[in-house]
């Protein structure tokens, strides 16, 4: 914070020189251009930082799909509203050419990859995937998934009336399965 406000104060005095106090209102321009101009230039910049957006590749053995049966419905639901940041298949918006909103997008997909990955699910210990399917349906029902600051943009995501439930019943019965698929 200090170096912020040394940095604005040398910035004032370059722009204004001694005698701001004197020339008062045009020196409060020259500075206010001279910051923009600087904004402006970070902001250029910052276009040459650009995220890594390939995807992952994906062993049709590791997915969700080869642990359990998975419905047409559901994968539906999953494909609308999670696999954005729940797989290895994101399909990255507009606006994650855009720095920093890409830096932000990447760590929330590498977030949600990291919580639970839809491509990688098959390679979980039993007790993950039952846990993890549980979470799902936990996270749905409160509306914690997908979350709020995705919906602003991508409307489409949002669940729809029996979307939770169909997604809880279908985790439930995967539960089940799992367990009998160990079982035997």
């Amino acid at each position: 914070m200090l170096a912020v406000l040394r940095i604005s104060y040398n910035l004032f005095y370059y722009a204004c020189g001694r005698d701001a106090a004197i020339r008062g209102r045009f020196c409060m321009k020259k500075a206010l251009k001279i910051v923009v101009i600087v904004l402006a230039l970070g902001f250029v910049i910052l276009q040459f930082f650009r995220i890594d957006k390939v995807n992952p590749p994906i062993n049709a053995a590791d997915t969700l799909e080869a642990a359990v049966e998975v419905p047409p419905d559901i994968q539906i639901i999953l494909g609308r509203s999670c696999n954005d940041c729940h797989s290895n298949t994101t399909i990255y918006p507009w606006y994650a050419n855009i720095q920093p909103s890409a830096w932000y997008v990447k760590d929330h997909i590498d977030d949600g990859r990291r919580h639970l990955n839809f491509s990688i699910f098959n390679t979980y210990p039993l007790s993950k995937k039952q846990k993890k399917l549980s979470e799902l349906c936990e996270q749905v029902r409160s509306e914690e998934m997908p979350l709020p600051a995705y919906l602003w943009i991508h409307r489409d995501a949002k669940m729809r009336p029996g979307d939770a439930e169909a997604l809880c019943s279908w985790t439930n019965t995967a539960i089940a399965a799992l367990e009998k698929a160990s079982s035997n």
